[in-house]
């Protein structure tokens, strides 16, 4: 049994591995993006655009040692905890949920997407594009690429994340997101896809906040509300950022 185990976590740290290696130049050019955004006193928007992607979002925001500007998108239905019903397949979707959490011209648009091929996710960046917001892709292209057109799960034009965004973090994660192969079994098991998008938005956010802190400016981070003081601190955030970021309180 500790085999399984072992096995998982070997192919986990691959992946991550493979993050860590190969896309150093895209994670740069992410948090550069970030880090002038934050200098600009503009929110970094995130979106995880399908049942599961959606964790990427809640990762970021609001999180111990994580960014205070960043501004979820968690729209009705994309969840599995609220999919009913599920959004992510409803084409024009997109442009109302963009619309509600103030996406626009100049923004930074991060979205997160393993398989990167169903509406929510290919409307968001066509439509985040048309606003001119600068996008940012965490996608496995490999996977999109395994996937054929005109499946149900597509947008219907068949397009990929990977093709429409300006900067591209490819996660590694293998077609079908499970990694595991249990003998009898027939589909693969044990999905890889959170941890490697989580991997990749917190090497994001942490190059973002040495990139500021490089500058001299002292980025606004959350600190543990479970430690002494930590309210206190957060507080003063909430007063600033609340007005702005739809999902603080």
């Amino acid at each position: 049994m500790n085999n399984v185990v072992e096995e998982y976590f070997e192919k986990i740290v691959e992946i991550l591995r493979a993050i860590k290696e190969q896309e150093q130049p895209s994670l740069m050019a992410a948090a550069k993006l970030v880090a002038q955004a934050i200098e600009a006193d503009r929110l970094v928007h995130v979106f995880g655009t399908g049942g599961h992607s959606v964790m990427g979002a809640m990762e970021v925001f609001y999180r111990a040692g994580g960014l205070v500007p960043i501004n979820p998108l968690f729209p009705p239905g994309i969840s599995v905890i609220d999919s009913h019903p599920n959004t992510e397949r409803i084409e024009g979707y997109a442009k109302y949920v963009l619309d509600y959490y103030g996406v626009g011209n100049g923004d930074v648009l991060i979205i997160c997407n393993v398989n990167g091929i169903n509406a929510v996710t290919i409307e968001s960046a066509l439509e985040g594009k048309r606003r001119g917001a600068k996008l940012i892709g965490i996608t496995s292209p490999a996977f999109s690429r395994a996937v054929p057109p005109g499946i149900p799960a597509r947008h219907s034009s068949n397009k990929n994340l990977y093709e429409l965004v300006d900067i591209v973090v490819d996660v590694h994660v293998p077609p079908g997101d499970a990694i595991l192969t249990i003998p009898g079994v027939g589909p693969k098991v044990a999905a890889s896809s959170t941890f490697a998008i989580c991997f990749a938005l917190n090497s994001i956010c942490a190059l973002a906040v040495k990139l500021l802190a490089d500058r001299g400016i002292t980025p606004p981070v959350w600190v543990s509300a479970n430690m002494p003081g930590g309210d206190e601190i957060n507080k003063a955030y909430r007063d600033r950022y609340m007005p702005r970021i739809r999902h603080l309180y």
